[in-house]
Parts: C-alpha cells; sequence; structure tokens
C-alpha cells in the first residue's frame, strides 16, 4: 500500500496573457485566469493509478496563494485522498531552491510516505529541477522524465525518455520520479468526485508549522531574482515575396539574411 505524495501547481493559463509585476518582477498571477498545471494532471493519474493497483493513499501538495485552493480541488475531485496547502506570505518570490527545501519540509509531515510524483517542469517558470532538488534533499533517489512507471513491491521501474532516447531506470522505495507529457491521458473529474472532494481534508501549514525561518525563504533572500523586465515587442508584419521567377532566389537571400542558412 504505497503512500503517494504528488505535488501540483497552479500557474497562469497558457491561453491567457503572462506578465511580471512592475514593482518586483515576480510573476503577476492576478493578470491571469489561474489552473492546475496540465503537467501536474499527469502527475496526479499515475498515482491514482498505482493506488488503484495497489490500494495506496494519494495525498496533493501544493505551495502557494489562496487561490491555489481551486487546483486542490481539482486534483481532489480527480481522486487524491487528502492535501497539504504550504500557505505564507512570505514565500512571495521563493526561487527554486528555496520552495524545494518548503517542500521537503512539507513531505515530512505527511506519514510513511513511500512515493513523490511530480511533472518534469512546470508551465510558468520551466525550470525543471525541483524534483532533483527535493530528491537530493529528501536523500531519496530520483526517477526523472519518465513516460512509463512500474511498481512491483518496493522496486520502482520508469522508462525515462529524452533525446537521445529511452533509457531504464530502478530504484526501491521511498523515491522521486518526474513525468512526462507521454506518462498517460488524465481524467476527467466525475460529478461525483468533485462532490466528495469538498469533503475530503485539506490541511493548511505556514512555514513556522514547518520549522522554517522566514529569513530563510522570499524575494528579499533568494539566490536568483529578475532585476530587469521589458514587454514583449508587437509581432511585426512578415516579408511577402512576389514569386516573377526568382522566387527561390528572394526567399534564400531573405534567410541568408537572417542568418538561417
Amino acid at each position: 500500500m504505497p503512500n503517494i505524495v504528488v505535488l501540483v501547481k497552479q500557474v497562469p493559463d497558457t491561453y491567457s496573457e503572462r506578465k511580471l509585476s512592475d514593482g518586483d518582477h515576480t510573476l503577476d498571477r492576478d493578470s491571469a485566469d489561474a489552473v492546475l498545471d496540465e503537467i501536474n494532471e499527469r502527475a496526479i493519474e499515475e498515482a491514482l493509478q498505482i493506488k488503484e493497483a495497489h490500494d495506496g493513499e494519494v495525498t496533493v501538495l501544493t505551495v502557494g496563494p489562496d487561490r491555489a485552493t481551486d487546483a486542490i480541488r481539482k486534483a481532489l475531485s480527480m481522486g487524491a485522498d487528502k492535501a497539504v496547502h504550504v500557505l505564507d506570505d512570505a514565500l512571495h518570490g521563493s526561487d527554486m531552491l528555496q520552495t524545494a527545501k518548503v517542500l521537503a519540509a512539507a513531505i515530512g509531515t505527511v506519514e510513511g510516505v513511500d512515493l513523490v510524483i511530480a511533472g518534469n517542469e512546470a508551465s510558468d517558470g520551466t525550470g525543471g529541477a525541483i524534483p532533483a532538488m527535493l530528491a537530493e534533499l529528501l536523500g531519496y533517489p530520483q526517477l526523472t522524465h519518465a513516460r512509463e512507471v512500474t511498481l512491483d513491491g518496493t522496486t520502482l521501474k520508469v522508462t525515462r525518455e529524452t533525446e537521445e532516447g529511452l533509457t531504464h531506470l530502478e530504484a526501491s522505495l521511498p523515491a522521486v520520479i518526474s513525468v512526462s507529457e507521454k506518462i498517460n491521458e488524465p481524467r476527467y473529474p466525475s460529478f461525483k468526485g468533485i462532490m466528495a472532494a469538498k469533503k475530503k481534508p485539506v490541511e493548511t501549514l505556514g512555514i513556522a508549522d514547518l520549522g522554517i525561518d522566514a529569513g530563510d525563504v522570499g524575494l528579499a533572500n533568494a539566490w536568483s531574482t529578475v532585476v530587469e523586465a521589458a514587454p514583449k515587442p508587437p509581432r511585426e508584419a512578415g516579408q511577402r515575396v512576389e514569386d516573377d521567377g526568382d522566387g527561390g532566389v528572394k526567399i534564400a537571400e531573405y534567410l541568408v539574411a537572417q542568418k538561417l542558412i
């Protein structure tokens, strides 16, 4: 009966206009619609499949503002059993390393964790480093970029896909895995699941509950910050080529001028 923790994140909808705030150049989360990151839905789906095959339990964990409860509820409506929400204003502007430390501390509040599942990278920051950082902090083996996961007792087998090909990995629990977009197709929450999610427990924790000092997190203490930002320039009209028998030459000359060939 594996005890699984799935990391989830609420991100700006990719169909919305995303921008940084003028004041501190952090992500302006109020300027766009907020959704549960799609890669996290795949992580939840994989956890649920493991749960259904091995009678386990699934806890979703997020670090985020008040509105992140919407992402939690969707995860619970898909079939997760409970949730932990780390909510603290002191976390605003935290970098990936600080976030990983907070996640590791929060995972420590969940009893008997066997497996941590995350997406390979979030669609807002696209850092892709949290799973590896977390594995290091927890002292767990990491099996990243998984397109297939198999659990046999306490042995976890993963097929990883990269640009170079497929790699077959194996480790003993407890472990951290990250999944790619090819891992599965996430289920849609049913009406029954949506109603059941309203009664599932959600534990809210601050950094003090995790034994973390406010001086160790947040934008003022981050290892990396954005010092300047500018809006994306408007898209310019393309160049039209009239073919009077020399269209191919004109296109080639344009590509050469753009240093594309």
